[in-house]
């Protein structure tokens, strides 16, 4: 059973034997993540070697060889797209993945949708954004929600009443969208971070 430490390390000599075509040598994965001691890199690596990851020569510098398995570090799958303007047809199509680290804690349940309008850009949320989701039914009044009406998705600020739920942009060129009783319409989870790229 590897630890987050071990799988940091192995997800880094993936991505470096990807990049550069050889592998790290142990220093070079020392410095990566603030371990002095070379025995302290080893310790990782002989865990990974024993759960079939890698094999390894110490008779060379970059003697890690031969990952054995996929990357074990699953990231938020992108599950399609989500309208911040009028609400568009949801469709759960696989993008890809966003790969969260340590950002967002405990992955299980957490999906990101990338968001298509404007009606958002008060929160902070861009066309273009990906919003990082915790599924999940239930929602405090207030709370960046996506919510499914019908077959359509939608983010928006989730606002419950006694009659009627209020789906509120935080845009002043559109109108809340009102739920009333009876509707198909259902909370899917809570709006718990925005990814941003710098160039689109």
């Amino acid at each position: 059973m590897l630890n987050d430490r071990a799988r940091d390390i192995l997800s880094f000599i993936q991505r470096f034997t990807r990049e550069r075509g050889f592998p790290p040598t142990i220093r070079e994965i020392g410095r990566e993540y603030g371990i002095s001691s070379t025995n302290g890199v080893r310790y990782y690596l002989t865990m990974l070697e024993k759960e079939g990851y890698l094999r390894r020569s110490e008779r060379i510098s970059r003697g890690i060889e031969g990952v054995a398995k996929a990357v074990v570090r699953e990231g938020i799958p992108i599950l399609g797209r989500v309208a911040a303007g009028q609400p568009v047809l949801a469709e759960e199509s696989l993008e890809g993945s966003l790969e969260p680290g340590e950002m967002f804690g405990d992955r299980n349940g957490l999906f990101a949708l990338r968001v298509r309008g404007d009606s958002m850009t008060g929160a902070g949320i861009m066309e273009g954004d990906y919003v990082v989701v915790r599924q999940q039914e239930n929602a405090v009044s207030g709370e960046i929600v996506v919510a499914l009406l019908g077959d359509e998705a939608t983010v928006k600020y989730y606002r419950p009443g006694r009659e009627r739920v209020e789906l509120v942009a935080a845009n002043p060129a559109y109108e809340p969208i009102e739920v009333e009783p009876g509707s198909e319409f259902r909370v899917l989870g809570v709006v718990r971070g925005v990814i941003r790229t710098l160039s689109r």
